[in-house]
């Protein structure tokens, strides 16, 4: 086993390694969820889907998968697990992060990272000791290097918490809370408005109360009297 120091690496020769996070919980200290980002050679994800966490515990290569957390009394746990045969070979480094959720890393005692095999025998521990106000951290890094792979020690923090880390390898996250559509303002109730109703004639008519009066002939003038163009003359 070899104690690191920030920025140290060593060559990994077993093809199957476990990364675990350990540190003393207790009232008040922050709990931390432990990450991996799958990384190309320009040091970024591929997509959301490179980013491994306890949301999104299994990486589609099967390659990367987070092993939950556990605890030992006050000692807890939560680890990633990387078999370094299954990495696609797009990808050129993993690296392992976490976040601390109701505080700082500075306020999480006892912090450290050790990389073990497939066995559980520790390979390398690194301690954290310079922990202040970051919320989220870079702990550690297995990259490829000559047709192998090392390991490298980061330790590098962000006060920005997962959202520093989203800026600097290309995860999309979401930080801005979901607006919810206004909700308009009920009616105040009160007495409905008067409606005067639209006169229409009735249909078909209806007669009138009483029939008119008879009409009256009207009296012709007397005809005068023409002679017929047809009486005999001369007789």
């Amino acid at each position: 086993m070899t104690a690191m120091s920030k920025g140290a690496n060593l060559p990994v020769s077993a093809s199957s390694v476990r990364a675990v996070l350990t540190w003393t919980g207790g009232s008040g200290i922050p709990d931390v969820d432990v990450s991996a980002l799958l990384l190309t050679e320009q040091g970024r994800v591929r997509n959301d889907d490179d980013f491994i966490f306890y949301n999104q515990p299994r990486h589609a290569s099967g390659s990367v998968s987070h092993g939950g957390k556990s605890a030992a009394g006050s000692v807890l746990t939560d680890s990633i697990h990387v078999d370094l045969n299954a990495v696609e070979p797009a990808i050129a480094s993993v690296l392992i992060a976490a976040s601390a959720d109701g505080g700082s890393f500075g306020d999480v005692p006892r912090l450290a990272l050790a990389l073990r095999d497939s066995a559980g025998a520790e390979l390398a521990t690194f301690a954290i000791t310079d922990a202040t106000a970051e919320t989220a951290f870079v702990f550690g890094e297995l990259y490829r290097r000559a047709g192998g792979w090392k390991f490298r020690t980061v330790g590098q923090g962000y006060a920005s918490g997962l959202c520093g880390i989203a800026a600097d390898f290309g995860i999309s996250v979401d930080n801005e809370p979901e607006r919810a559509a206004p909700v308009a303002e009920p009616a105040v109730a009160g007495p409905a408005p008067a409606v005067r109703p639209v006169e229409r004639p009735a249909w078909p008519p209806r007669p009138p109360e009483s029939p008119p009066p008879r009409l009256q002939p009207t009296p012709m003038p007397p005809f005068p009297d023409v002679p017929s163009p047809f009486a005999a003359k001369g007789r």
